[in-house]
């Protein structure tokens, strides 16, 4: 099973997510349904191993906090960029979920993606360099103000991959404190 633990965002911060898009050749934009804040990416994880993964991760216990997204931004940077985001204001709570979750990843015997955990949520991705574009969209910016999202769960979800795209199903969801 492909899997992979996040935060799920109000619909109607999606839909203005989905406000952002701009004429970039190649983007393939991340369908409003399906952004979300990724706290791991898992890969491949026998369905054998789910059980224990639940049982670990609702041992997590982190306070629900609130999020602000702020800024747009790039992977790895503009005159290459692979994908584009919004970031988010400094929360501890946030960090300490991710910490929690990479602690459970290790103690399930998950491999770890090597970089270091970095707050976004993932509105684009880009086949080809269009630094011009990518400009474009990064100075389009200091517009956009979203509102405090409260965060009182984080989710399993499995993605199914098929020709019509990937599918983001909800597995299990785990209440914070």
């Amino acid at each position: 099973m492909r899997l992979f633990i996040a935060i799920e965002l109000p619909d109607g911060l999606k839909r203005a997510f989905a406000g952002l898009r701009t004429p970039i050749p190649g983007a393939r934009w991340v369908p409003p349904e399906q952004i979300h804040l990724t706290l791991a990416f898992l890969g491949e994880v026998e369905e054998t191993a789910v059980g224990h993964l639940h049982d670990e991760l609702s041992r997590i216990r982190i306070p629900s906090f609130k999020l602000r997204p702020a800024g747009t931004g790039c992977f790895p940077g503009r005159q290459r960029a692979r994908v584009l985001w919004v970031g988010l204001e400094p929360e501890p709570h946030l960090r300490d979920l991710a910490a929690a979750v990479q602690s459970v990843l290790l103690a399930c015997g998950i491999p770890q993606e090597e970089r270091p955990f970095s707050p976004h949520i993932t509105l684009a991705r880009l086949k080809l360099p269009a630094p011009r574009e990518v400009g474009l969209f990064l100075s389009g910016e200091p517009k956009h103000a979203f509102p405090l999202v409260p965060v009182r769960e984080f989710i399993l979800f499995q993605s199914r991959l098929s020709s019509a795209g990937a599918q983001h199903v909800p597995l299990h969801s785990f209440p914070l404190t």
